[in-house]
C-alpha cells in the first residue's frame, strides 16, 4: 500500500535548490562529526547521523565531484554500529527503520544514514514502515541458576555497576539486588547515579582500577579482594577491576564484552535491568541474601578515602565540596576533560539517576559544553551545569551563540589556569617541561557578554558555592570564570608502580635514549 510522500519530498523549487546544496555540504560535514561519533560510541549513545553524499551516479567513481569523500561509510566504520544508504526516496523508510532498530536493540551506539542530494528532491511512492519491535535479551534459566549458585557460595562478593544499568533504566533493580543480597556496589564513572552515593551499600565510584591517588587504590584493593565480582553493564578494560583470582559474573547486552579480558568468567548475555530482575528470584532460592551486612566495611572504606584527601591535601577536594553544596541535587552536571573532571569521577557525589554525564573512556576535550546544551534542550525544567577547563571550553565556545539564540540557559563553569592543565602536568612530571601547553585566553566575562550571555567571575574557586545558585536564578546562559593556580594530584609513594604510564617508558625491549 502506497501513501503520499512526506512533505520534505515535495517542497517548492526554491527550497529544493537550497536543500541540494545543503545536502552536498553535509558530505564534508561528516568528517567534522567523527569526534562526536567517537564519544557516542564510547558512551553507548543511540545517535542517528544523517549525512549527505555526492550525486548517486558519481559515488565511488573518483570523478572529482565537489565535497567527494571516497567511501564515507568506511571512514566511520569503527565509530558506528551500523551504516546504511538510501539512494532513492523509496529506500528511505526501510533504511531509517533499520537505523532505529539498530539503535534500540542490543548495545545502543551511533548509526549512519547516507542520502545523495537527489533523494531529497525526488518524488516516489513509498511504503511507510512501523517501528520494528525490540525485545529484551535475558539469559536462560540454567545460566541464571548457575550464576545464583556461584554468588550464593561466595565469601566476599561485589557488584561493579556500569553505564549499562542506566541505559536499561535499571537503577531501581540494582538497588533491589544489592539490598536483597547484602552485596556492596562500586560504580564506574558511567554508572555514577545508578545507586545513590549516600546508600549504605555504595562504596562510590572508581574510573580506573589502578589510579594514581590513594583513594582509588583503596577501591582497587576492595575489588581485588572480592572472590566474586558481578559486573552489570560495565566495560572491563586493561585496568580490570575483577581480581585475577576472582570469578566474574558478567551481565552485558554486548556479547563481545562478556569474556574479553577475564579468564574465569560466567557470562550472562542480557539486558541489565531485565537480567537483574530475572536473576533475583534464583538468588533468593539459593539463599544468597543470607550473609552478614557489609555496611560497616563500606563506611570504613569511605572514611579512609576522605582521610587521604585531607592527609594528602588535595586542593581539588574543598572546591568539589563547595560546588556540591551550591548545586541542587537534581541538577544535571556535564563534566569535560579537565583536572576537576577527572577528580569528579571518584569524588563528585551523585544521588539521582542520570544526573552525571562525562565523556567516558573517549576523553573528548571540548565535549561538555555542546553536550550540556543538548541536555538542557531535553530537560528544559531541570538545572544543567557544564564544568569545563579553559582549553576544553574554547574548543566549542562558539556554541554560546546557539545558547543565546535559542535561550538554552546552561550555566558553564570555566576553570581557567591558562593552559591545558592535565597535559602540562603530565608532561612536566614525566618529560621535565610543559612544551607549549600554555593558552592565550580571552576575558571570559567579556567574551560571554559579547554574545549577550551573562559573565561572572569567582575571586576564589570555593566561591562557586554561592555563584552557582545565583547563576541558576538568572535564567540565562551564564559563564562563570574561575581562575585557579596549579592543582597537582599528589601521589602516594606506596602505589607509585601502579602509575607507570606505558608511553613514558621504552617498550618491547627498546633501551632509553
Amino acid at each position: 500500500m502506497s501513501s503520499q510522500p512526506p512533505l520534505w519530498l515535495t517542497a517548492m523549487p526554491a527550497l529544493q535548490a537550497s536543500l541540494v546544496w545543503q545536502w552536498l555540504f553535509q558530505a564534508v560535514v561528516l568528517l567534522n562529526a567523527t569526534s562526536g561519533l567517537t564519544n557516542a560510541y564510547a558512551r553507548s549513545s543511540p545517535v542517528l547521523l544523517i549525512a549527505g553524499q555526492i550525486p548517486r551516479g558519481m559515488i565511488g567513481k573518483n570523478l572529482g565531484a565537489v565535497h567527494q569523500v571516497l567511501d564515507q561509510q568506511e571512514i566511520v566504520r569503527n565509530l558506528t554500529k551500523w551504516r546504511g544508504r538510501a539512494l532513492r526516496p523509496r529506500e528511505v523508510p526501510y533504511t531509517v527503520s533499520e537505523a532505529f532498530r539498530q539503535m534500540r536493540s542490543g548495545r545502543p551506539r551511533p548509526v549512519l544514514v547516507e542520502l545523495p542530494p537527489e533523494a531529497g528532491v525526488e518524488q516516489e511512492d513509498v511504503q511507510l514502515r512501523s517501528p520494528a519491535p525490540v525485545s529484551n535479551i535475558v539469559p536462560n534459566s540454567d545460566q541464571l541458576r548457575e550464576a545464583a549458585r556461584v554468588i550464593a557460595q561466595s565469601r566476599l562478593p561485589l557488584i561493579f555497576a556500569g553505564g549499562g544499568v542506566a541505559r536499561s533504566d535499571g537503577e531501581e533493580a540494582l538497588v533491589r539486588l544489592a539490598e536483597a543480597t547484602n552485596i556492596p556496589v562500586i560504580t564506574s564513572s558511567g554508572g555514577k547515579g545508578t545507586i545513590p552515593d549516600r546508600h549504605p551499600l555504595c562504596y562510590g565510584s572508581c574510573f580506573s582500577a589502578r589510579g594514581e591517588r590513594q583513594e582509588m587504590n583503596q577501591l582497587f584493593e576492595v575489588m581485588q579482594s572480592s572472590d566474586v565480582v558481578i559486573g552489570i553493564g560495565a566495560r572491563f578494560s586493561l585496568g580490570n577491576p575483577a581480581g585475577e583470582a576472582s570469578t566474574l559474573v558478567n551481565i552485558n547486552i554486548d556479547d563481545t564484552e562478556l569474556t574479553r579480558l577475564q579468564a574465569n568468567t560466567l557470562p550472562l548475555h542480557g539486558d541489565a535491568k531485565a537480567t537483574m530482575e530475572a536473576l533475583l528470584p534464583y538468588l533468593m532460592e539459593a539463599e544468597a541474601g543470607d550473609r552478614p551486612s557489609p555496611v560497616e566495611a563500606v563506611v570504613a572504606a569511605r572514611r579512609l578515602i576522605a582521610y587521604y584527601d585531607i592527609g594528602l591535601r588535595e586542593p581539588q577536594y574543598p572546591v568539589m565540596e563547595a560546588m556540591q553544596r551550591g548545586l541542587p541535587e537534581e541538577a544535571i552536571i556535564v563534566w569535560d576533560v579537565t583536572q576537576f573532571g577527572y577528580y569528579a569521577r571518584t569524588h563528585y557525589q551523585v544521588n539521582h539517576p542520570k544526573t552525571y554525564i562525562d565523556s567516558g573512556y573517549s576523553f573528548n576535550l571540548g565535549y561538555a559544553f555542546p553536550t550540556a546544551l543538548g541536555a538542557k534542550v531535553a530537560k528544559p525544567d531541570q538545572p544543567v551545569v557544564c564544568m569545563a577547563g579553559d582549553g576544553g571550553f574554547m574548543f566549542n565556545s562558539s556554541e554560546l551563540s546557539t545558547a543565546v539564540k535559542y535561550g538554552i540557559n546552561v550555566v558553564t563553569v570555566v576553570f581557567r589556569n591558562d593552559s591545558y592543565g592535565n597535559v602540562a602536568r603530565d608532561l612536566d612530571d614525566f618529560f621535565s617541561g610543559t612544551y607549549e601547553t600554555d593558552l592565550h585566553n580571552p576575558d571570559f566575562v567579556k567574551f560571554a557578554e559579547s554574545f549577550g550571555a551573562v559573565g561572572l567571575r569567582a575571586d576564589d574557586p570555593k566561591d562557586l558555592e554561592t555563584l552557582i545558585p545565583h547563576a541558576l536564578e538568572l535564567n540565562a546562559p551564564v559563564i562563570i570564570d574561575v581562575p585557579f593556580g596549579d592543582m597537582p594530584i599528589p601521589r602516594a609513594p606506596q602505589i607509585a608502580p601502579f602509575y607507570a604510564l606505558p608511553w613514558t617508558q621504552p617498550q618491547e625491549g627498546l633501551i632509553p635514549s
